[in-house]
């Protein structure tokens, strides 16, 4: 009978070098330090951000794409370069909205919708982040993943949390600057995403024919 504990083993077992290469994986996906502007100007346009709505919303999706990323989009019939194109699409209007000064995305400040959409998705678990999840797990133990996936949630919350204060330190104008460079950036991550999905996309697709 073969043994199957080494695997069993390996899925259940902490490994701090694989946590921090976890963590720090997804710390440059996520980039939450560049997304200080888009996180200003969404306070801004809704009058605050719910640090622990958006937190965990960002936190529940980057664990269920853990755990049932693929079967979902599959489910769907979407795969997962569709599924970046969709990401790729939203971080345009947001790096629009911030170089215009318009407001695109349309949300109640009662219900704190600005926090879910775009903070949490696709900010803060964007395609970049699922997708790169997803990979993770052919490599790392799970509960390895997991742990880095907290680790990153706390840094989230404690940068939205102190969004006010920073705001307040680099200044009005040097918001407003950051607001419209980053934009800049935003776009550009954008237009690259949905080059590198699209050309993915259709080799996929002749490679099914």
């Amino acid at each position: 009978m073969p043994d199957h504990s080494p695997r069993l083993t390996k899925n259940h077992m902490f490994n701090l070098k694989e946590i921090l290469s976890v963590t720090l994986i997804l710390f440059s996906i996520i980039d939450i330090l560049g997304s200080i502007p888009v996180i200003i100007s969404l306070r801004k346009q809704n009058g605050h951000i719910e640090s622990e709505q958006a937190t965990l919303a960002a936190g529940g999706l980057m664990v269920v794409f853990l755990f049932l990323g693929e079967s979902i989009l599959k489910l769907f019939g979407v795969d997962v370069s569709s599924f970046a194109v969709a990401g790729s699409i939203i971080i345009f209007l947001v790096g629009m909205e911030m170089i215009l000064g318009r407001n695109i995305f349309r949300s109640n400040p009662n219900f704190g919708t600005a926090s879910i959409v775009p903070l949490a998705f696709p900010l803060i678990a964007g395609a970049g982040t699922m997708t790169t999840i997803i990979s993770l797990r052919a490599e790392y133990a799970t509960v390895n993943i997991l742990v880095g996936i907290l680790v990153n949630l706390i840094f989230v919350y404690i940068v939205l949390k102190s969004s006010t204060w920073i705001e307040k330190k680099i200044g009005e104008a040097g918001a407003d600057i950051l607001r419209k460079v980053f934009g800049i950036i935003l776009i550009s991550i954008a237009i690259k995403l949905f080059k590198t999905n699209i050309v993915i996309g259709i080799a996929e697709t002749f490679s099914g024919k």
